[in-house]
Parts: structure tokens; sequence; C-alpha cells
């Protein structure tokens, strides 16, 4: 990639925004490819073969919601929304449908680089040498990042996966939704408690406990794995 960090595809309808980002984005030494329209996506995704995608909400053709299903279907690469609309709803369906990442517009780009890169460090950090977790029906291999339950592979998005392992690796520890916060995704995240609820239910819908193990809540205070 002639040193490029990475890949990202811009999707986006107002060619004025587009061509905002795509500037700051080629100067911090990232490829760029901008397209205008939902269903343009699945014409151009596998050929540019991107490393993160920029999504945003409302759009031409397909909506972001509709091109997000997509392509979870095929790829947990990072996928970050933007949205004019600031409604909780929005926010809480983009994380459940696997975003990564959510940013409210209008934004400075300087901080949507750093939601890039926070992003794309962990979904390309080496994690080489870290432990694998193991429980009773359940492997947490943060090498590969695969998850097995019950002897099958548990697909999940980047986030949900750290969030896992961060709470199984310090088990039956007690941490606050602004712990996770800050733990998990690196950087003080200008979001509200509601993410670390829409990442922890997903997991439950995922994982419905083990053996001698369960994701839980302790009311008025956050989260823990809890291990017997």
């Amino acid at each position: 990639m002639d040193g490029q960090l990475g890949k990202i595809l811009i999707v986006d309808d107002d060619e004025n925004i587009c061509e905002v980002i795509k500037m700051y984005l080629e100067s911090s030494n990232y490829g760029t490819k901008v397209i205008n329209n939902g269903k343009m996506v699945q014409e151009v995704f596998d050929e540019y073969n991107p490393d993160l995608v920029l999504l945003d909400m409302m759009l031409p053709g397909m909506d972001g919601i509709d091109v997000l299903k997509w392509i979870r279907r095929g790829s947990e690469l990072p996928v970050i929304m933007l949205t004019a609309k600031g409604e909780t709803f929005d926010k809480v369906l983009a994380l459940e449908l696997g975003a990564d990442d959510y940013i409210v517009k209008p934004f400075e780009p300087k901080e949507l680089i750093a939601r890039v890169k926070a992003v794309m460090r962990r979904y390309n950090s080496d994690s080489a040498g870290k432990e694998v977790l193991n429980f009773t029906d359940l492997i947490i291999d943060v090498n590969s990042y695969n998850v097995l339950y019950k002897n099958a592979e548990i697909k999940m998005p980047p986030k949900e996966f750290e969030l896992l392992y961060y709470l199984a690796s310090n088990r039956n520890r007690v941490f606050t939704r602004e712990q996770l916060l800050c733990e998990v995704w690196g950087y003080d995240y200008p979001g509200d408690s509601r993410t670390v609820d829409v990442h922890v239910k997903r997991l439950r819908e995922k994982l419905q406990g083990g053996d001698g193990w369960q994701l839980e809540t302790v009311w008025g205070v956050g989260y823990k794995f809890e291990v017997k």
C-alpha cells in the first residue's frame, strides 16, 4: 500500500463533506474511495477491499442501516456510522447491527481522524503472545479474534470481542460503564453509557452463559464476567 495506513471507503451523498473527509484522511496517510449512493457499496466493496468504512446513515439508493446489514452478512471489518441525526434510536440501532462507532454531524475532521485511528489500531493490533482464555463451553482467542461457544465459532465485530475479552480476562471484577468505555474504546469517548449496554446486550444474545461463568449485571454499578 506504499506506506498507507489503510484503505477507507467513504459512503456519503454530501459531496462537500466527502471532500473534507477525503482530504484529511489522505493527509493522514490513508487511501480513500468515495461513493455517494448506498447501492454502489455492493458494486465496489469486494474490488476496493477497504480496511474501514465510513458510512452515512441517510443515503440514496439504500440507506446506511441496510448497507451495514449487507456488510455484516459477509464481513467483520470496522464500520463507523456518520449521521446528521442525534436521536438515540439511530445510534443504538447502528450499534446493535454491528457498527464499531458513530459520529454525529457536524463534527471536527480531527475528531473523525482520531476515531478512525482508534478503531483501526484495535482492529489491526498485533496480539501475538496474548493468552487464549478457556472456560467451560467458551474459548476466547485474542490472537485470531475468534470465539468458540459450545464448539461453534461465534462471529462478532471487533468491539464486541474486545469488550468480552476485557471482561473475561478480568474475571469477577466489576467495571462501571465509564471504565469500560475508557478501557475498551481506548479514548475519551463522547458517547453515553448506552454504548456499553448495547454491546453487552449483543454479547448476551450470542453467549447465554455456561457451566460456572456468566456475563452479569451489577445493578447500580456496571458489569462483570463472573466465574464461580
